[in-house]
């Protein structure tokens, strides 16, 4: 293919793309959530409710679940609920639509890789769409409340009322689930990249020291007080991930090595 025709490729791959991040963002925007229960169990189905759509039950949701009840969520221009709602939907409907991402990111890919680099990609991407999902519920249970919590006590202490702009809260809550969403990819990262040759699996363990500096420095530029506490709960993890990564790595090159001999 020639120079024009790979960009003709890229650039249909990603209009597909787009296009599937914006059915899925419109549906989110558009449909009501409603529960009914069936045999004993749960169930939703969707209903058409632009104004009270699924990013609105979202923000509910996340209000009610990250916010102490001393915090009060508001909004101070004419805008601001909307636009916070789309960027919710937004990032659900990337979430939704990344099978189709890496499919046409895998697709655009393969003519410049050999066969076992493809299969490598193959392999990981179920698992790297799943380690996506949790990474970002891991932020939204565990992490951001927690951060939130230890941010406002110093209101409480000081016995002030404390006004949280919507746009301000969104946007501080998928700043978390996008970092942790990503930062559970490093290990299939390491893997793929221990597996397709391109790195030594003694580099990880031999780079561990500054990789763990690096990934402490990353910590607290992400995190928003200069406390050095907050900033743990983004390390520590990615530093979890890092020896799992490594450890992973060192066991797919003792498999290769035990397969040629």
């Amino acid at each position: 293919m020639s120079i024009s025709q790979h960009i003709e490729d890229l650039r249909r791959r990603v209009f597909r793309s787009v296009i599937a991040v914006a059915i899925f963002s419109f549906f989110i925007l558009s449909f009501h959530l409603n529960q009914f229960m069936y045999n004993g169990t749960k169930l939703y189905y969707p209903t058409f409710s632009p104004f009270n759509n699924m990013a609105a039950q979202f923000t509910i949701s996340m209000k009610h679940h990250l916010l102490p009840s001393t915090v009060q969520l508001i909004q101070t221009a004419p805008g601001q609920a909307f636009f916070s709602q789309f960027y919710i939907a937004i990032l659900l409907g990337i979430v939704f639509a990344m099978p189709i991402i890496v499919k046409e990111f895998v697709g655009f890919l393969a003519p410049a890789l050999h066969r076992k680099e493809i299969r490598i990609i193959r392999n990981i991407t179920v698992p790297a769409i799943a380690l996506f999902i949790i990474g970002g519920l891991f932020s939204y249970f565990f992490v951001t409340p927690y951060i939130l919590q230890f941010l406002y006590k110093y209101g409480q202490s000081a016995d002030l009322l404390t006004f949280l702009n919507i746009m301000d809260f969104i946007t501080f809550v998928l700043q978390f689930i996008l970092a942790f969403g990503l930062s559970f990819q490093l290990p299939l990262i390491m893997y793929a990249l221990t597996a397709s040759g391109l790195i030594d699996p003694k580099f990880w363990r031999n780079n561990i020291r500054y990789a763990i500096i690096g990934m402490v420095i990353l910590g607290a530029a992400i995190t928003p007080d200069g406390s050095g506490v907050t900033m743990w709960f983004v390390a520590g993890p990615m530093i979890g991930l890092y020896l799992i990564g490594m450890a992973i790595s060192e066991r797919q090159a003792k498999k290769i090595a035990t397969l040629k001999s």
